[in-house]
């Protein structure tokens, strides 16, 4: 599939309530002060760190009723959107990776630091804290453009939006990039060979890759995959194997039962089949994610489920909009949570 290398936009400013809740620093440092609202504007936070891992706690809500979701670095979704009753605060934290590039892997480096936005229907910010994390679980992601941080709306990754399903104590390191299959990922030293030494004992992989796979055979296919999976249990890493998204792809009976669909490649290589096969064989839990959406995808009908890609847009029925990328992206989290793959008092429901 093909890269959307276009600048991200400016973000719109947003009026916000900010008022100071802490002394600020020039970067986080154990023993120091947390950074706080003096790194903030309205609509917009920026903090001088490094690259890492932060834990981040807002403190939501104004003198009149307020609705504020929070994104940051590439367009990632960290807060779903919170309401506030006038003159309540609400309080919520979350932790969020900060890396160079901060979207995708072989694309632009972004503004250094950690950058944050407030939206929703009413955004107001009262105070804000960001310390770096402790004791924290990283999700890894190994995919393609169905799952990177896309640097331009409206494109959307399901990687982009799972952040905002989860709490303080797990973040998500997206390093899925666009037009990737599981030879070039493997080949590519930013790639692979990046995201493996950061792989943490308990960490988790979650791998998607196969969109791309258009002309790999499927000894090669499999061989690559059991690479993933291995190179991850080296390092004490636990991987999980993710079939990929359907295609919006109908027959004229309203079914998805179809190669184009399923994601089967000109060799006849049944990609999902082959990963469902793989993760029993090496003993790795598996998110069936074709099986959802196709579920998801056929329930909704040719119409409905336009919205859930780009057809309205760009005529394109294999990357999700927003509200697809979030919709799949809960699929995601239910699957996690159904497993017992993160701790269940991490993860967001509401």
């Amino acid at each position: 599939m093909r890269r959307f290398d276009i600048a991200v936009p400016v973000a719109l400013a947003l009026t916000a309530v900010l008022t100071a809740v802490a002394p600020a620093t020039a970067r986080p440092h154990p023993g120091r002060a947390p950074l706080g609202i003096d790194h903030c504007t309205a609509g917009a936070c920026h903090f001088d760190v490094p690259p890492g891992t932060y834990d981040v706690t807002v403190l939501l809500g104004g003198d009149t009723a307020s609705s504020t979701s929070v994104s940051g670095e590439t367009r990632r979704a960290l807060l779903p959107e919170t309401a506030a009753a006038a003159g309540k605060r609400v309080a919520r934290s979350f932790t969020v990776n900060v890396r160079t590039p901060e979207g995708e892997p072989t694309g632009a480096e972004g503004t250094p630091g950690l950058d944050l936005t407030l939206g929703g229907a009413a955004p107001a910010l009262a105070g804000i804290r960001v310390t770096p994390a402790r004791h924290t679980r990283q999700i890894f992601l190994v995919g393609d453009s169905t799952v990177c941080d896309q640097p331009a709306d409206p494109y959307t990754g399901w990687g982009q939006e799972l952040p905002q399903y989860l709490r303080k104590g797990v973040s998500v390191a997206n390093y899925a990039d666009s037009g990737e299959s599981t030879v070039t990922y493997l080949g590519n030293p930013q790639l692979w060979a990046t995201v493996q030494p950061l792989i943490r004992p308990g960490d988790l992989v979650l791998i998607q890759l196969a969109h791309n796979d258009k002309t790999t055979d499927e000894v090669t296919y499999r061989t690559n995959l059991g690479t993933l999976v291995a190179g991850v249990r080296d390092k004490g890493g636990r991987p999980v194997l993710v079939t990929p998204i359907v295609r919006r792809w109908f027959n004229a009976d309203g079914t998805l039962n179809n190669g184009t669909a399923l994601l089967v490649n000109g060799l006849g290589v049944d990609h999902p089949a082959v990963i469902r096969s793989v993760a029993a064989e090496r003993h790795v839990p598996l998110i069936d994610l074709t099986a959802k959406t196709k579920a998801l995808v056929e329930s909704l009908g040719v119409e409905g489920s336009k919205a859930l890609y780009l057809y309205n847009e760009k005529r394109d029925n294999t990357h999700t909009s927003v509200h697809g990328a979030t919709v799949y992206a809960g699929l995601v989290r239910d699957e996690l949570a159904a497993l017992r793959l993160v701790p269940e008092r991490t993860v967001r429901v509401g």
